[in-house]
């Protein structure tokens, strides 16, 4: 292992998650990096939509050990407020955090993890992975995708309306981010919102506080073999911030049902109804960002990596933080994060010792 860098642990992604980590391992003693691919701090929520907001007031949208502060005249905070107080958090407790790195590859190697980057090779006892999914957009399988004429992009792509003022716009998704993005174009472009059901939309006084309670009773219920508690779908799929609820009560949130193809001038229905658009935006979700795993060979016939907790079973020096509910109760939320983090370094410093 000539030329590589030794430290006890390895975080790769410096976003909430691997913060998050690097909080509870720091309190534990144990030393670790931090590596992350942006060149700045901030993590994802620096590539976001311009009026981004939290489904959560500040105060529980934070980090462990430190309250995220108020926004003077906003209930819930905007992407700009989040990176902001990221970067704070991570200067406040000092964190190693060491940018742009980037992982290219995590490979065993007898008592080691060898994490291989764009910048040198680092060896550990264990890793966390905190890449969350931004970075890997999903894109579904709809007929006619390459025939259409105009313009097509993803969440990721998407930043401002004034960008498709006056242009007939389809937003496609029926989560948070379609209906943000749609209520976001709604004043500005011809919109079009599609859904793959009806929008169902919780109720005006929930927010992310009843979500991660829901999200861990769910949890809760299944590690003690209960019946499932259906977690946040039972409540609903988007929750009504403010520029939500006043397009959605204004009536400029009615949704079509999902189109079957299409066609290069936009979209078709099965019944042969269609609809002109000079761009797409597809909100339609992510998968884990994980592509840095795969010299472990730890993907199931399913194509995740099977944990408990956050461990992963086929290799317990690897843990995965932030991917969603596999990996811990609305583990790739704020609030959400800690506690599985917690664990994690928990369990982490019990291997070292």
């Amino acid at each position: 292992m000539t030329g590589d860098r030794h430290t006890q642990v390895v975080v790769i992604g410096g976003g909430q998650a691997g913060l998050a980590a690097g909080y509870h391992l720091r309190r534990l003693g144990v030393d670790f990096v931090v590596l992350d691919a942006q060149a700045e701090p901030g993590g994802a929520w620096q590539h976001t939509w311009d009026s981004l907001r939290l489904f959560s007031p500040a105060a529980f949208s934070s980090l462990p050990g430190r309250l995220m502060p108020p926004r003077s005249g906003e209930r819930y905070p905007d992407a700009a407020h989040v990176v902001a107080y990221l970067r704070d958090y991570e200067k406040r407790y000092e964190l190693p955090v060491r940018r742009p790195v980037r992982a290219l590859g995590v490979h065993r190697d007898g008592d080691f993890l060898r994490v291989r980057t764009d910048s040198g090779t680092w060896s550990a006892r264990a890793v966390i992975s905190a890449t969350g999914t931004w970075w890997r957009p999903f894109l579904p399988a709809v007929p006619g995708r390459a025939d259409f004429g105009g313009r097509q992009l993803h969440t990721v792509g998407y930043r401002r309306p004034q960008d498709f003022a006056g242009r007939r716009v389809i937003v496609v998704g029926g989560g948070n981010s379609g209906a943000q993005i749609a209520a976001d174009l709604a004043h500005e472009a011809e919109l079009t919102w599609v859904t793959p059901r009806p929008p169902r939309f919780l109720a005006d006084d929930i927010d992310g506080r009843a979500l991660f309670d829901a999200a861990t009773a769910r949890r809760r219920a299944l590690d003690q073999g209960r019946g499932d508690t259906g977690g946040v779908a039972s409540l609903g799929d988007i929750v009504a911030v403010p520029p939500v609820r006043e397009a959605r009560d204004r009536g400029l949130l009615e949704a079509s049902p999902m189109f079957s193809r299409l066609v290069p001038g936009g979209v078709a229905w099965a019944d042969g109804s269609r609809a002109e658009a000079e761009v797409i935006i597809w909100c339609t979700g992510f998968r884990p960002a994980l592509s840095h795993l795969a010299p472990l060979r730890l993907r199931g016939r399913r194509g995740r990596i099977v944990t408990e907790n956050t461990r992963a079973v086929d290799e317990p020096r690897l843990h995965l933080l932030g991917y969603g509910d596999w990996t811990g109760p609305a583990s790739a939320t704020l609030i959400g994060a800690g506690r599985p983090a917690r664990e994690a370094a928990r369990e982490i410093a019990d291997l070292l010792a």
